[in-house]
């Protein structure tokens, strides 16, 4: 197998763009980085392309056998590697845009507008581990594969439909299934969440940062919850209160 020593080198130039949205757009893949995501990537049929491995590394590359591996030195390595405890392992895996046909007995976290990667990543990783059945990112969020996203998801995006689509419709959608939907809100008029039942199916729409829930998509809401703040701050940070709110809707 040959050796990729330079970083001049043209596999190593087109790796390199998939750091950018526009190169991930062109090429319709993007990079995943150390042994847990490239494990969890490996995990799914036909997803994985290419594998990187720095030399030296004790990792097996005859599996599968249908994807091109390369390996490559360090000086490569830490060229394409964006964390700050490098392992050497990559992979370049295809985007996909998975489709939900039904929508009754399910959980969705719709997100208006979160732009912060590092949030969506852990957003993404808590609606896993909550159960939920998608995430719904409306227009204004982060790019799903930005690679803070994809290491703070730390391989759930892999386990739960995550889909870009308009809000709105979603909301539509879910209104004429008869799928209950709660947005989080600093209001102290709605309810509390500990106040609300637990339900089967529901959809949960979490807003910005730093503007909440837009009011075009607020229009559109039908039950209010909200988490009491009993210290100084004024709000609590949205993977953090979408956190409780799914768990504490969630049956």
């Amino acid at each position: 197998m040959e050796l990729i020593q330079s970083t001049k080198n043209e596999r190593v130039k087109k790796w390199k763009k998939l750091m950018m949205k526009k190169g991930r757009a062109e090429q319709g893949t993007y990079l995943v980085e150390g042994f847990h995501l490239v494990e969890e990537a490996l995990k799914q049929d036909g997803l994985v392309e290419e594998l990187i491995v720095e030399e030296g590394l004790s990792f097996d590359l005859e599996r599968p056998s249908e994807i091109r591996k390369h390996l490559v030195s360090h000086e490569v390595s830490h060229y394409l590697s964006e964390t700050k405890s490098e392992q050497g392992v990559f992979a370049v895996v295809k985007m996909t845009e998975p489709e939900l046909l039904f929508l009754v007995d399910k959980k969705f976290l719709l997100l208006d507008a979160v732009q912060d990667p590092g949030n969506m990543g852990t957003l993404i990783r808590t609606a896993d581990a909550a159960g939920f059945d998608a995430v719904i990112l409306g227009a204004g969020s982060a790019d799903l594969y930005n690679p803070k996203v994809i290491r703070s998801a730390q391989g759930s995006h892999f386990h739960i439909p995550v889909i870009s689509g308009n809000l709105l419709d979603w909301l539509f959608r879910l209104a004429d299934e008869e799928v209950p939907v709660y947005g989080a809100f600093l209001d102290e008029t709605a309810m509390p969440y500990d106040q609300v039942s637990k339900k089967e199916s529901f959809g949960l729409v979490v807003g910005n940062e730093g503007n909440g829930i837009s009011k075009t998509i607020e229009e559109k809401i039908r039950h209010k919850v909200y988490i009491p703040i009993y210290g100084e701050s004024e709000s609590l940070n949205v993977s953090v209160a979408a956190g409780i709110l799914m768990y504490a809707l969630r049956k």
